[in-house]
């Protein structure tokens, strides 16, 4: 009795066995050869897709995956695995903002605190980045959530 991967029903229902479909050989370079010179093995074929669809899919599933990305590490509990996340946008090319010491400008920033200063030239000044904002080639992903310093005022 044969495996029941191989059997397939005829038309009458009586069960016969398949040969296998998979290739026995590899071709040769020339059957290679012949292949590729038979239709040019550069020519556009016309059932090909189209190229402008699949790099808007491209796109689309990498911003997916950065995305998917910034919320695993917005929850990871491990600083390890945090950093990794973190290297590994980076080798993408989506770049951590930590603005520390600059000075605190609202169209990139959002300000999460305040912290009084008695030092007028710390006044405006990130003092340190609650929640790391991303930039992805140039783009801001997520504004970093800074605390900035603020100058007391004399009562």
């Amino acid at each position: 009795m044969g495996s029941w991967f191989k059997r397939s029903k005829q038309a009458g229902g009586a069960e016969r066995e398949d040969p296998p479909t998979s290739p026995t050989r590899l071709p040769t370079a020339e059957e290679l050869a012949a292949h590729i010179s038979g239709n040019g093995g550069t020519e556009q074929d016309d059932d090909a897709s189209d190229h402008t669809v699949e790099a808007e899919q491209v796109t689309s599933d990498r911003q997916a995956l950065i995305q998917l990305c910034l919320y695993a590490l917005d929850r990871a509990r491990s600083s390890g695995v945090a950093e990794r996340i973190e290297h590994g946008l980076a080798d993408v090319g989506v770049v951590a903002l930590r603005p520390d010491g600059e000075r605190f400008d609202p169209a990139v920033h959002e300000a999460g605190g305040a912290v009084p200063t008695d030092d007028a030239s710390l006044d405006g000044l990130v003092a340190e980045t609650e929640v790391v904002g991303f930039l992805d080639r140039n783009r801001v992903l997520r504004a970093p959530i800074v605390t900035v310093y603020t100058k007391n005022v004399p009562q």
